[in-house]
């Protein structure tokens, strides 16, 4: 499955931003200290973590459109939990103003990318180099979808994995294929779509489903229509365990 175009997914990132800071809009100051669907973290610290890898991936694209790259979160990945841990107890004003100013900062670097033609000869743009899993500025915007989306269904506001597009659901597909474990093969048969194989191990199992449901599985989050079924040649119906998320990337978590 190809990944969206810079363009789609330019428009993808604004979707999500506007829903992420629709949802904060509402909370009060109980909302935000409420446990999240996230074991452990209340919806503060989700909303950190949003500011938080906004204004990082914002950083990624600053640093490259001078040409260098910088790492995602300054201090590493200790300095992102303590900054998560630090910001999470604000009260929801000030959660509401640090996650807009970091989302404003980071749609105004995606939309001051130059055009896709101008770009991709010449390694600027979307294929400009960020340090971020070694990649490319467009690799950095599908991180950032990501998160976006999937944490906004962490905030418990009603927008849980049932409501994912299908080309979300079709990213994760193929993003989260890293997740199979060796020995495994795992035919995705989402209702009324075409199958999708992902990994490459002698041990096959079909998981069926509702698309959004196995993409939910797949993220380690609960499926929401519980239409999950798996089926194997000789062990059993148990769905699959799976690697954690792909080396090199912070789980949304």
């Amino acid at each position: 499955m190809a990944p969206p175009t810079p363009d789609d997914l330019l428009a993808d990132l604004h979707k999500a931003a506007e829903d992420v800071a629709a949802d904060a809009a509402k909370f009060s100051d109980a909302d935000v200290r409420s446990p999240s669907a996230l074991p452990g973290w209340t919806r503060g610290h989700v909303l950190a973590h949003l500011t938080g890898i906004s204004n990082a991936m914002a950083r990624q694209l600053e640093y490259a459109a001078r040409g260098e790259t910088i790492e995602l979160y300054d201090g590493g990945m200790d300095g992102r939990n303590k900054a998560i841990d630090m910001a999470a107890g604000h009260d929801a004003a000030t959660h509401r103003a640090d996650l807009s100013a970091a989302l404003e900062r980071v749609l105004k670097a995606f939309d001051a990318l130059p055009g896709v033609k101008d770009s991709a000869a010449n390694r600027t743009g979307w294929w400009a180099p960020i340090a971020y899993r070694g990649g490319v500025v467009l690799d950095g915007g599908l991180a950032l979808w990501r998160e976006l989306v999937i944490h906004a269904s962490d905030l418990q506001t009603g927008r849980g994995p049932e409501t994912w597009s299908r080309p979300f659901c079709q990213h994760l597909f193929d993003f989260l294929a890293a997740r199979v474990r060796p020995e495994d093969k795992l035919v995705l048969q989402p209702l009324g779509l075409p199958p999708v194989s992902i990994g490459s191990g002698n041990r096959s199992t079909v998981i069926s489903g509702m698309l959004t449901d196995i993409a939910a599985w797949l993220a380690g989050r609960e499926p929401s229509l519980g239409s999950l079924r798996a089926s194997a040649a000789a062990d059993g119906t148990d769905l699959p365990g799976l690697l954690p998320w792909p080396p090199g990337t912070p789980a949304p978590k």
